[in-house]
């Protein structure tokens, strides 16, 4: 007769030990719980059940065996064919969600996770142990209190499209995005849009946390010294009243940089996924849908309900396009002309306000692509100039002179060896 093979773990037998001691009389009921640590009655059961069976009475009764929640192999197939056909470079967790929306497929996130470990399709990353010590920044209280705001420069359509920006303006306190938008680069004629957007739609926030990029901050050693010398955004800011500050790390800003990583995993392949492959389409779908679905998966709650943005004043409402604009300063000339980029402006006889030569002139560039040129906020009248007929420049042929033969001196070092080696010769 066959002896039958119990697998035991070492719980299994240290508890087999005790047991066997409480049928020998050795310790009592008390005593075995506490060692155990198990009720009484426990015990008692353990004991009766050893008394019936053996050492296999110590062992639990579901071990080895399929648990009845166990999904059914068929939608395991499912999953792992419908995975494989179509979301092979998606993560787990967005996986899932496709699953579910698309194909209705009743399927769990963790048995997504472990099917794509298992069969291979994703491998977990390993989590990197910085030597660095870092301390957490607490989350701001209000909503609008700090917005954290960046640009990523990615292959956002993959090679459907050019590479493009995507500028993020997160909330510290929620982690909600209040605007997305794709533009050509962190450029100052794409950032003047997004914060006009931003500002008209939610209001003006407390403080902007960003970078050190030079469109926000002028980075020259003598910018330290010399206040005056701010970017446009930095003029635009003031003339708002929003506190620009600048990190000093990626990590310190980090509640807008970590966001761009899920970015990067799942907007790519939301926008795949509905066929967007323009910048116009892509930020239809940003504004019209991923946005508030981003704040709604990734939020959290603030402290205090309180909205710290600040309506824009019917004084600002009026001068937004202004505020919004690259302003340049030119001066005046004697005939009450000016340059600006290659053109010639004429001020016209009849002004709002007087005058003079010599006067410097604010000149705006609009988002609109229109000129408006302001002296002591008055907008002056102006025509442009046609184009001045370009200089001719005649060009003198070059005469090619004669070469001039030079002839080495009588005492050259050259002509000593050649009168040497001559002299040797003839000897």
């Amino acid at each position: 007769m066959e002896k039958e093979i119990i697998g035991m773990t070492q719980k299994d037998l240290a508890r087999y030990g005790v047991i066997k001691n409480l049928l020998a009389k050795l310790i009592n009921g008390t005593d075995a719980a506490k060692q155990l640590s198990l009720s009484v009655r426990q015990v008692k059961r353990v004991k009766a059940d050893v008394k019936l069976n053996g050492a296999k009475g110590v062992v639990h009764k579901l071990r080895n065996r399929e648990s009845n929640r166990k999904t059914d192999p068929a939608i395991w197939r499912t999953a792992k064919d419908l995975i494989e056909g179509f979301y092979l470079d998606f993560g787990p967790t967005l996986a899932h969600e496709k699953l579910v929306e698309i194909h209705s497929l009743d399927i769990g996130e963790g048995t997504v996770r472990n099917l794509m470990i298992r069969e291979k399709i994703w491998t977990p990353k390993k989590r990197k142990r910085n030597k660095q010590y870092r301390c957490q920044r607490e989350r701001k209280e209000c909503l609008g209190e700090l917005s954290q705001f960046d640009g990523c420069c990615h292959k956002w359509f993959e090679d459907r499209n050019e590479e493009c920006c995507l500028l993020a303006a997160i909330d510290d306190a929620t982690g909600k995005p209040g605007k997305l938008k794709f533009a050509g680069g962190e450029s100052i004629e794409d950032v003047f849009p997004f914060w006009k957007e931003y500002v008209e739609k939610h209001g003006k926030p407390v403080a902007i946390y960003l970078d050190k990029f030079s469109t926000y901050k002028i980075n020259h050693k003598n910018a330290k010294d010399n206040h005056d010398l701010i970017t446009q955004f930095q003029r635009a800011a003031n003339e708002l009243d929003i506190k620009l500050i600048t990190a000093h790390s990626p990590q310190a800003k980090g509640r807008v940089e970590n966001p761009f990583g899920t970015f990067q995993d799942r907007l790519v392949k939301e926008l795949r996924l509905r066929g967007i492959s323009t910048i116009k389409e892509a930020n239809e779908f940003l504004e019209g849908y991923y946005t508030a679905d981003y704040g709604k998966r990734f939020g959290v709650a603030a402290k205090r309900r309180t909205d710290l943005h600040r309506k824009l004043t019917q004084e600002e409402l009026a001068k937004l396009d202004a505020i919004f604009s690259v302003q340049s300063t030119r001066q005046v000339k004697n005939d009450f002309t000016l340059q600006f980029k290659n053109s010639w402006y004429q001020l016209e006889k009849e002004q709002p306000a007087t005058v003079c030569r010599k006067d410097a002139v604010l000149i705006e560039e609009r988002l609109d692509r229109t000129l408006a040129i302001r002296l002591r906020g008055k907008y002056l009248n102006f025509k442009l100039l046609p184009a001045k007929p370009p200089k001719i420049k005649e060009i003198m042929p070059a005469i090619p002179g004669r070469r001039e033969t030079r002839k080495p001196a009588p005492d050259h070092p050259w002509r000593a060896r050649y009168a040497a080696r001559l002299a040797k010769v003839n000897s």
